[in-house]
């Protein structure tokens, strides 16, 4: 059943645009209260309201909060992932070691594992802040990268860790293995990326897309490929692995965006060679600095290898 709010509207609000209000008056994000309000659940004095209307003080204000636990279109499905490791968890965050073949959360489409799925299979509660099926996830890794990925587990951490990766103070590390050798060894790609022209499933280097900055330095060169340290200042779909294809450097493995089928095959890999290694934040709760690292996966690390024994 929907969770009905009724209230007049706060004298503090007036003037306030609705989606804006309601992120204030019940601690939902934005974003959340925007799609109620799209949805047809926000009125005013009984007369429904859109997101960018503005409330009025005094006037009778209701809101119908959908069922968290049936989103409309996406279901969030309890399922335990084999391999998904808790490594850091309190009472406002947990962190997970995402395996390979585990999306964030449901999307159109997409009817495997969830790391959102996974947490709720193992009982956790997170935050209900944001779209119903993506509650708690305040970025997100591909399904075909492995590594490091925190969910907030309390609104206030959901609210302070969405504003932190906006405001880029969260570090985020990977290590790549791409092809041939970067020059420089050290550098940033500073390309803008937006849907690829021809191609919609996938993005590019596009003149009109959005900001996007890679930092990255070459840790190790190998006989046919580079093991690169990447730093994301900015979080795009597929960034670090466009960016490298537009260095004609693709990541190995990474069959999508131009990587040889022929190296790929000989080091095993069906993915990106692509990891979230390390995930450094300010705490929501205490304000303490808090790093974790991850270390590679067996199919990552088994490529590496035959790598470094030379690829001939």
């Amino acid at each position: 059943m929907p969770d009905v709010r009724s209230l007049p509207v706060p004298d503090g609000l007036a003037g306030e645009r609705v989606d804006a209000g309601l992120s204030r008056l019940l601690g939902l994000s934005r974003t959340r209260a925007a799609e109620i309000a799209a949805a047809g659940g926000v009125r005013v004095d009984g007369r429904e309201v859109g997101k960018s209307d503005r409330l009025v003080a005094g006037g009778w204000l209701e809101v119908e909060l959908p069922d968290p636990a049936a989103p409309a279109g996406l279901e969030v499905v309890p399922e335990p992932v084999p391999g998904m490791v808790i490594v850091h968890d309190d009472d406002d965050v947990v962190v997970v070691n995402k395996p390979v073949g585990v999306a964030a959360h449901p999307s159109p489409g997409w009817s495997g594992p969830t790391v959102v799925g996974a947490l709720a299979a193992a009982g956790y509660r997170i935050s209900t802040s944001g779209a119903a099926e993506r509650q708690g996830v305040v970025h997100r890794l591909d399904v075909g990268t492995s590594g490091l990925m925190v969910v907030a587990k309390s609104e206030h951490a959901y609210t302070v860790l969405k504003r932190a990766f906006k405001e880029r103070t969260v570090d985020k590390v990977y290590h790549a293995l791409v092809q041939g050798h970067p020059e420089p060894t050290t550098g940033t790609i500073d390309a803008p990326i937006g849907r690829h022209p021809s191609a919609d499933w996938k993005f590019a280097v596009v003149a009109d897309g959005k900001p996007s900055i890679t930092h990255y330095e070459v840790l190790e060169m190998l006989p046919a490929a580079s093991l690169v340290e990447v730093h994301l200042e900015t979080g795009r779909t597929h960034q670090i692995r466009v960016h490298f294809s537009a260095l004609r450097h693709p990541c190995v493995g990474d069959l999508t965006y131009g990587a040889d089928p022929t190296l790929a095959a000989k080091v095993g890999l069906t993915r990106q060679w692509l990891h979230a290694v390390r995930l450094g934040f300010e705490h929501p709760g205490t304000g303490e600095w808090l790093e974790l690292t991850s270390d590679y996966p067996q199919d990552l690390a088994a490529a590496l290898e035959t790598l470094s024994a030379g690829y001939r």
